[in-house]
């Protein structure tokens, strides 16, 4: 379990410390505990290897001093594992339903790769639904062991064994407990039978998917009325909701030809890896106490529309979607990433503006209402498909472009003018990926440095 983890880069459930600072340690743990989840190493650089900074000793009283800045406190796992050049520690805080506070009053929350702090109308709303990941830890009336589906359990314990590099050696009903779909007294929870029930409509019916395809532009046959082309109900655990499904959008999808260079290449009438993260995201975050609404897929001849019952989760907003990630429903997500559906969390939004501009389309259209989440694809090509160091480039380095196309040269000191919240060595940074990928040609040297066009 600990290998995996460190081969993996810091990012939302990884951060690396070099030694057991407990000021630090006591922001992450915060982080983790109110975002998904997440694993602390310490004593290791980035590169995996041991820095020698950190002792057994050293490591028990950050810990120690950490946790009691911490309110209420928060739960840990810590264990030590030899790596290269040493030892490393490996703190595990679980995905908390408390809202956590450092002894500053801080409410801190992990995006990407950092802890934040959150505002006071951030704090509100993730208080307000920090208690909905307890849903999944519910037993459902009636429920029992024999409503699992051992076929799929065995995928499961299958794609973890790869994942984790390692055999499970112990009985298999202590991996579902351990993943959370089975309760101390070995019933099925709401999580569990979600991921891996046999028939999980028959307790939880809202948890299928509605497939419908519409002739037009509009939810209507072709001769105007009430009518669609094709319609398809999928049922069954998440695994298999996102496998057929997905199965159904690929049938229906259009494809095209293009010819690049001396080779003919297929393309789809959508980016199939932006639609197939929407799909993921629906199954993923959608809110399951809603009953009466199944997460529904449109498909029409201008868009594709995913619309997943439930609002925004947490302190998500569409202002900060790209940048945040909070999970409604950590225990299905941390199934759906170890069945390898979900790649890294908090990149799945990221992942579909970049495919959908690439491919020349408008980006995605997001629309959050109290009790709807939905993403609109529109497959109208407005421009070519962009070069691939363009899909790599962050939203500075795009301004950065803009600018040089109205001015033909930046400065360094142009740049910071134009993100004044980042630090000069970030700044410093995306130039110089910049130029070696071959964008930009750096002119003169120190105070004289500017940069044009290659």
């Amino acid at each position: 379990m600990w290998g995996d983890v460190l081969q993996r880069r810091p990012g939302q459930t990884v951060a690396v410390l070099p030694e057991a600072d407990a000021d630090s340690l006591a922001e992450t743990m915060v982080a983790f505990a109110n975002s998904d989840g997440g694993t602390i190493i310490v004593g290791v650089n980035e590169s995996g290897r041991a820095t020698g900074a950190a002792y057994p000793e050293e490591v028990e009283a950050g810990v120690k001093a950490a946790l009691a800045r911490c309110r209420p406190p928060v739960q840990t796992e810590w264990q030590q594992q030899e790596v290269a050049g040493g030892f490393a520690f490996f703190i595990y805080v679980p995905r908390s339903t408390e809202l956590h506070s450092l002894d500053d009053g801080r409410v801190l929350v992990r995006t990407r790769d950092e802890n934040r702090p959150l505002s006071g109308e951030e704090i509100r709303h993730l208080a307000a639904t920090k208690s909905t990941g307890d849903f999944e830890t519910q037993t459902l009336p009636g429920a029992r062991r024999e409503d699992l589906d051992d076929e799929v359990v065995r995928e499961f314990l299958d794609k973890w064994q790869e994942k984790q590099h390692r055999k499970w050696e112990r009985p298999l009903d202590d991996l579902l407990a351990q993943t959370g779909a089975l309760d101390e007294r070995g019933r099925p929870t709401t999580a569990g039978m979600l991921l891996f029930g046999r028939e999980p409509q028959a307790f939880l019916p809202q948890s299928g998917l509605v497939f419908v395809k519409f002739p037009g532009t509009e939810p209507r046959g072709e001769d105007g009325r009430a009518g669609y082309g094709r319609r398809e109900e999928v049922g069954g655990p998440l695994a298999r909701i996102i496998q057929r499904t997905w199965a159904v959008i690929m049938e229906e999808m259009r494809t095209g030809a293009v010819v690049k260079g001396l080779e003919r290449e297929e393309q789809t009438e959508y980016p199939q890896a932006a639609i197939r993260e929407a799909l993921v995201n629906a199954v993923a975050h959608r809110d399951y106490r809603l009953r009466g609404r199944r997460i529904e897929v449109r498909m029409f001849a201008d868009r594709m529309e995913i619309i997943s019952p439930g609002g925004l989760p947490g302190y998500i907003t569409l202002d900060n979607i790209v940048d945040e990630h909070f999970s409604r429903n950590p225990r299905i997500v941390a199934g759906l990433f170890q069945w390898g559906y979900i790649e890294e969390l908090g990149l799945g939004v990221d992942l579909m503006i970049e495919e959908m501009t690439a491919a020349g389309h408008p980006p995605p259209h997001f629309r959050a209402e109290p009790y709807l989440f939905s993403v609109t694809f529109y497959n109208k090509q407005e421009r070519p498909p962009v070069a691939l160091w363009q899909r790599t480039m962050n939203e500075r380095q795009v301004k950065a472009l803009e600018y040089m196309q109205r001015y033909g040269r930046i400065t360094s000191r142009e740049y910071q003018q134009l993100c004044p919240d980042v630090s000069v060595e970030t700044l410093r940074l995306d130039l110089a990926n910049l130029v070696e990928k071959g964008v930009l040609l750096k002119i003169g040297d120190k105070k004289g440095t500017y940069y044009i066009f290659k």
